[in-house]
């Protein structure tokens, strides 16, 4: 799939923060832990999610994505971007099924948070007030 450099950064920024939250779900807790982490402390999370949820979003199959919303897709083609990155982890199953369910988890919440599409061919200029 092709993101946006701003959608992806969106994307992984949302799932950092529910990590730094610890549970998913508690959205206010993860901004207060995200407002409390030093710039250093942010690097690190986003660089450990990124690498957990950025080769899955780029795994997604294309899709269209008419102006104005959101990319969509199945359960089963994110599973299907989730295990195709995965590869070999070389622990038991019951490891293996635990970190799909764990990096299924961060790219629906990246993917959540997505912005809309915005069109590419309409000049749209920010308010200056």
């Amino acid at each position: 799939m092709r993101f946006t450099e701003h959608e992806l950064t969106v994307a992984v920024t949302a799932a950092a923060k529910v990590v730094a939250g610890g549970k998913v779900g508690r959205r206010a807790k993860g901004e207060a832990a995200w407002e409390a982490m030093s710039k250093l402390e942010r690097y690190h999370l986003l660089e450990a999610v990124g690498s957990q949820v950025l080769p899955v979003l780029l795994a997604l199959p294309d899709v269209e994505v008419p102006a104005g919303t959101r990319p969509t897709f199945t359960d089963d083609q994110i599973g299907t971007a989730v295990q195709q990155t995965l590869g070999e982890t070389g622990v038991g199953r019951l490891r293996q099924k635990v970190a799909v369910a764990a990096r299924l988890t961060l790219v629906r919440t990246a993917l959540a948070q997505l912005p809309v599409r915005q069109d590419p061919d309409a000049l749209v200029v920010p308010d200056s007030l």
